[in-house]
């Protein structure tokens, strides 16, 4: 550590202490099932009553098609999310895994597979190590496939005949996520890849004897390549330019061209976006699909007859829909859908028709199914919105905001989403919540959120959710401007939201929370070491407070990831930049109320990160709200957890940014 560091370290500490601290006689710790709060009142009757609807509601997520034309959807009605079936448009829901536990990673068996059922995956406690099971629907009995250890287990992929399962798994030495095939008939599994990092399988050739597998090292670099099952022999594609991102990696219907996602350079030409691209290495023939459509394509699915490909753009947020036959890969007409946010593409067993997940700000997820020949768009599921009426729900505006930096010549600008409270402001002007998304390569889109719609309809709180600088979907130089000494560049972009907030008529800058889960909680802990003159209150979840001891305790299968995208705290100078940025060494200048909610189980950030800078920030004077959660892990997954969260959340906004 240098000089300069120990002394501005030693200062912070010295004006902590010379603060009015928090005496530990002073925390009010209550502890309640597998809950522990700290200093929270306890939430009023009328409170909980107010937001009962918004707990209830529900939404419907798709997995696939089973063989006889069915649907698997993931859809909570109890705690926690569980695989249900649907036969016919809003037909029945049959409820298929009860556990305590969400189930997540649903993988159907193809429709020519030799036994039918589909695989999933479970953790405990949300301790961030799923295993794998399948269960099967002629038995409707569950059997555990992976070491049921401390290992990571996902990504699965079947092969065509179902005979084949190829998955990710941390076994082999608890930090490489290698890829494992399994026999699914024998029920031995061996590893295929174990080239070290972070390794996940793409697609079986149609034969099953060729694996497409992926290297992810970043959100902007990974490494296709083919592996030979039989023989383990890996084969890396050259990456033009020598380093690339990366979406889906498919082969073609011949087994030999494949289909892929990606912003290569094209003709020695850099490209901003991600691409859908066609290459057959055999007659050298290449074409990028969507070369008019400037914004990244997010996923893609290609129907097992051949016939068709589906594509999602992501265009500012909004979602659009693309189905190209083939070999001519000329675009057919598609109904068309409300806006939204499209996911999980799948098409059906005889390849006619195109289910998919569409979610809106102002409607929970639910399934669509798309007859290809007749052109039109059948809504499958109906999930529930506790009986509210869904007209009232706020949707958002997408604005742009100034930032501090130009671009060309012109002062950059941010994206962001505006919700505004349908009824009047009292004293003609809204309190503000910014909103910060996780990641940090993650983007905010307009899908429905309780929270949001809790704050705005019934705080009369106004929302703003930035995509800062570092988001993705904005293109390959917007994702890299936060990269390694530039990282709070992204917090300054939350200074100049609030300088917006200050020049809009009907927002009351006077009177703005933040608030943030991961990455974004770094993010809302960083902008109160800013800013706290011009914010009231935060709120975090699960939020980075200091990166070298976050970098040091996260798991280790976790740690190549995370330098890759903060950089390497091993680095003398980067780790004094981490050290100069951290929250914790800026606690002196939160001068504001903070609420900070942790999972125990959490394996990325670790509680440690929260108890530090609740006991910091305590040390500073400052009310401190903690709670915490014994089952939980890296996010909030069961129905009672969350409720408690968003009340407590609600409770707290009412006392620190609204009185």
């Amino acid at each position: 550590m240098s000089h300069r560091i120990v002394l501005r370290t030693a200062l912070v500490l010295a004006l902590a202490t010379a603060l009015p601290a928090i005496a530990q006689s002073d925390i009010k710790r209550e502890t309640v099932g597998n809950r522990t709060s700290e200093n929270i009142p306890a939430i009023p009757a009328t409170l909980l009553d107010q937001l009962n609807r918004y707990q209830n509601f529900r939404g419907a997520d798709l997995a696939g098609w089973t063989r006889d034309g069915c649907l698997l959807i993931s859809t909570r009605f109890a705690e926690t999310a569980q695989v249900h079936r649907v036969c016919h448009p809003l037909g029945m829901r049959e409820q298929l895994t009860f556990y305590p536990e969400p189930v997540a990673g649903i993988t159907p068996a193809p429709a020519k597979a030799w036994r039918d059922g589909f695989v999933f995956a479970k953790d405990k406690g949300g301790d961030g190590f799923p295993q794998l099971y399948w269960f099967d629907n002629a038995t409707r009995t569950t059997t555990l496939l992976t070491d049921g250890d401390r290992s990571q287990n996902g990504d699965t992929t079947l092969s065509r005949d179902g005979g084949l399962m190829a998955y990710t798994s941390t076994a082999r030495n608890g930090t490489d996520h290698d890829v494992w095939v399994r026999d699914t008939r024998t029920g031995k599994a061996r590893v295929l890849v174990t080239a070290s990092g972070s390794w996940s399988a793409t697609d079986f050739s149609p034969d099953g004897s060729q694996l497409l597998v992926m290297k992810d090292v970043s959100a902007a670099e990974s490494y296709p390549s083919v592996v030979d099952v039989a023989s383990g022999k890996l084969t890396l594609f050259p990456i033009d330019g020598g380093k690339a991102a990366f979406g889906g990696f498919t082969f073609a219907p011949d087994g030999k061209a494949v289909y892929f996602v990606s912003d290569e350079p094209l003709q020695g030409k850099p490209q901003e976006f991600k691409t859908l691209r066609f290459h057959d290495p055999a007659t050298g023939k290449f074409e990028v699909l969507t070369a008019n459509i400037p914004w990244n394509v997010e996923e893609f699915s290609i129907t097992d007859n051949g016939q068709h490909v589906a594509f999602v753009s992501n265009e500012d947020g909004i979602s659009k829909l693309h189905v190209l036959a083939l070999p001519s890969h000329r675009e057919i007409k598609l109904p068309a859908l409300p806006l939204g946010v499209i996911s999980g593409l799948a098409f059906s067993p005889e390849g006619g028709r195109l289910a998919l997940t569409l979610n809106s700000a102002t409607s929970p997820s639910d399934v669509q199914v798309i007859d290809l020949a007749a052109s039109t768009a059948t809504r499958w599921t109906a999930s529930e919105v506790g009986g509210m009426d869904a007209s009232k729900f706020v949707a958002p505006t997408l604005i742009r905001y100034p930032t501090f930096d130009k671009v060309n010549g012109a002062q950059r600008t941010i994206p962001a989403f505006f919700y505004k409270p349908a009824t009047p402001a009292k004293n003609g002007k809204y309190p503000v919540v910014i909103r910060i998304h996780g990641g940090p390569e993650g983007q905010a889109l307009p899908v429905f959120t309780t929270d949001i719609q809790i704050t705005t309809n019934e705080l009369g709180v106004a929302v703003l959710v930035p995509n800062v600088r570092g988001s993705s979907g904005y293109g390959k130089t917007y994702l890299s401007l936060d990269n390694a000494a530039k990282r709070e560049d992204s917090v300054k972009d939350i200074g100049a939201l609030l300088d917006w907030i200050a020049t809009q008529p009907d927002l009351d800058a006077s009177r703005v929370g933040v608030i943030g889960g991961s990455y974004g909680g770094y993010m809302t802990l960083a902008s109160l070491t800013h800013y706290s003159d011009r914010i009231r209150a935060g709120a975090e979840l699960y939020g980075i407070s200091n990166f070298t001891s976050v970098l040091k305790n996260t798991e280790s299968c976790r740690r190549d990831l995370r330098r890759a995208e903060y950089d390497d705290q091993r680095d003398r100078a980067m780790n004094a930049v981490f050290e100069r940025i951290s929250p914790l060494n800026n606690v002196a200048t939160i001068k504001v109320p903070l609420f900070v909610a942790q999972g125990r189980n959490d394996p990325w950030v670790p509680m440690s990160e929260a108890e530090q800078i609740v006991k910091a920030v305590r040390g500073n004077g400052q009310p401190v709200w903690y709670v915490l959660f014994a089952d939980e892990g890296h996010g909030f997954r069961k129905k009672a957890n969350n409720d408690y969260f968003n009340a407590a959340t609600m409770l707290f906004w009412q006392q620190y940014l609204l009185n």
